[in-house]
């Protein structure tokens, strides 16, 4: 029996993960906008590449206003997209590959072109007002509340029709929808069973903790609902299936997370941010950041990796559609863009949970520099520009923000090949491509033996032959070094050793008792290494991890 066929637990924890963004990832029909007949000529990329699932940021009906997280139609596909029968093809092609399809879930709001919010707009009596969350405004005018959006201006707005505002968390053309009424929760729960019968691999929550607010106590975030309608959904859904469920939470902390994915918990895996958020300022947030140390970034790591070792389990990611590119934020775009891409790589695969991979990761992609909003499409920026000025932020510290941690730095088109189109499309694209696309691509990373897309596929090669990756334990070491991370992995027998400079500089420290030994070197960003012992020195980005 070899090790892959003794591997114990559920599929997706021996699996990886790869997030595609639908409009962004290949054009099938040459109108500019990635879709599904796109992605499915895209799968033995992601089959050669060694992805367990995909995660399709959402493909249904949509005005597009927040590019398909605003969603006016939960059983339909947007046409710019394909088809139902072009979805059921990408799941079929998929499996065929030994690929899952998960869906994004989205039930926080739902679009205002949505049939239930037009009705409820139109009318109290009807069933569907009750979907969403509506409040009589204060005298003189205002709204129920001052609370304000996430993508700026108040969170509230009037419908003359019904003499009432209505709430929405993110932007207006996106009405929270009311968890508290059961006929709404009926109809997702419905909804869910309509795609798990397609053939779907699991859910993808977004910002699932804020359907359990309570409004009128202003509780948001993990509000004091949340955990009995994630039980009443995993029981009508997804409980007692083989099927992944991944949360998404802003919210989540340490002291919360197992109240999701332990023992009585609902969901598999979350995402959580506060490696993420780490930087950003209280006034401005991700648009005005201090700088994130190797020391801040890999405590933050070791803090989630420490309370998850003995039950519950980690998504592993740096970065996302909603995130700038980790080369980017956490490594080095420039000169060691490359090895600094291996080198995070290696720390994020190699640390015990389910690593996410974010399209165009996989070849290094980069941020590219905008000059102004006219050159960007997230409705978060052009929101909060406004708002953001009138706070006392400069254009140019708003555009520096921007270009270092805004949302389009993923969202420009996979760079596929060096043709004017980038390989993405054959027609003016829906966002601009990086510049560096020519350089920078698909097909030239490929040609590189020694090139990142080569190094992903071994890294996530190791998860599957080596049960140490997928099932060890955690332990941490040098936890004070300014630059490198060090851990140890353990699973019977087996005794992993993982090393990580995550700086650009040279670095030689004394190798702790509990690393020092020969081995295998599983991968290696440089030479490889046959054993630790007494003082090293790692070269800029170097990453290894040793098997003994």
């Amino acid at each position: 029996m070899t090790e892959t066929t003794q591997q114990r637990g559920p599929w997706w924890k021996h699996a990886v993960g790869y997030q595609i963004y639908p409009r962004s990832f290949a054009d099938g029909n040459g109108d500019g906008v990635g879709d599904l007949p796109g992605i499915i000529g895209r799968l033995d990329h992601l089959a050669d590449l060694g992805i367990g699932f995909i995660w399709l940021s959402p493909v249904y009906a949509s005005p597009q206003r927040d590019n398909g997280y605003d969603i006016s139609d939960y059983q339909a596909i947007h046409p710019e997209y394909g088809t139902l029968n072009d979805f059921e093809t990408l799941v079929e092609e998929a499996r065929a590959r030994g690929i899952g399809i998960v869906m994004d879930l989205v039930v926080n709001h739902s679009s205002d072109e949505h049939a239930w919010f037009r009705a409820a707009a139109a009318s109290r009596e009807g069933p569907e007002h009750e979907y969403y969350i509506w409040r009589d405004g204060r005298p003189g005018g205002l709204p129920p509340t001052d609370r304000m959006a996430i993508f700026g201006g108040p969170a509230w707005t009037y419908v003359e029709a019904v003499d009432r505002w209505y709430l929405h968390t993110f932007s207006p053309g996106q009405p929270d929808l009311n968890w508290m009424n059961p006929g709404l929760r009926a109809e997702i729960f419905a909804m869910m069973n309509w795609w798990i019968e397609r053939g779907i691999a699991g859910f993808r929550m977004d910002v699932i903790d804020l359907i359990g607010k309570d409004v009128d106590r202003d509780l948001f975030d993990e509000g004091p609902y949340i955990w009995d309608h994630l039980a009443e959904m995993a029981k009508a859904t997804f409980h007692g299936r083989d099927l992944v469920t991944i949360g998404e939470s802003w919210a989540v902390s340490r002291e919360s997370i197992m109240r999701y994915i332990g023992e009585d918990g609902a969901l598999d895996m979350m995402f959580h941010f506060d490696h993420v958020k780490l930087g950003w300022d209280t006034r401005f947030h991700k648009f005005k950041l201090r700088e994130v140390t190797p020391l801040m970034l890999k405590r933050e790591f070791i803090a989630w990796q420490t309370t998850l070792r003995e039950e519950g389990w980690d998504a592993l990611f740096l970065s996302n559609h909603d995130l700038p590119r980790q080369v980017s934020r956490y490594g080095d775009p420039g000169a060691h863009r490359v090895t600094s891409a291996k080198a995070l790589a290696t720390m994020l695969h190699m640390m015990r949970g389910t690593p996410f991979v974010y399209q165009g990761e996989e070849i290094g992609m980069t941020n590219f520099r905008a000059s102004g909003i006219d050159q960007l499409r997230d409705v978060e920026v052009h929101g909060q520009y406004d708002q953001f000025m009138k706070a006392g932020l400069s254009h140019e510290e708003f555009m520096a923000g921007v270009n270092l941690n805004g949302r389009d730095n993923a969202r420009t088109p996979m760079q596929w090949d060096d043709s004017e189109g980038a390989g993405f499309t054959s027609a003016d694209p829906w966002l601009g491509l990086n510049p560096n696309h020519t350089e920078l691509n698909v097909a030239a990373d490929r040609r590189d033996p020694e090139g990142v897309f080569e190094y992903y596929r071994k890294l996530i090669a190791l998860r599957g032959a080596h049960p140490v990756i997928a099932e060890g334990g955690f332990q941490a070491h040098l936890e004070n070094h300014p630059a490198i991370f060090a851990f140890t992995r353990g699973h019977r027998a087996q005794r992993l050793s993982v090393m990580v400079n995550l700086t650009g500089e040279e670095q030689t420290f004394t190798v702790p008792d509990a690393m020092a030994g020969s081995g295998n070197c599983l991968i290696s960003t440089h030479a490889p290494r046959r054993g630790l012992q007494g003082e090293i020195t790692m070269a800029p980005w170097e990453a290894f991890a040793l098997l003994r």
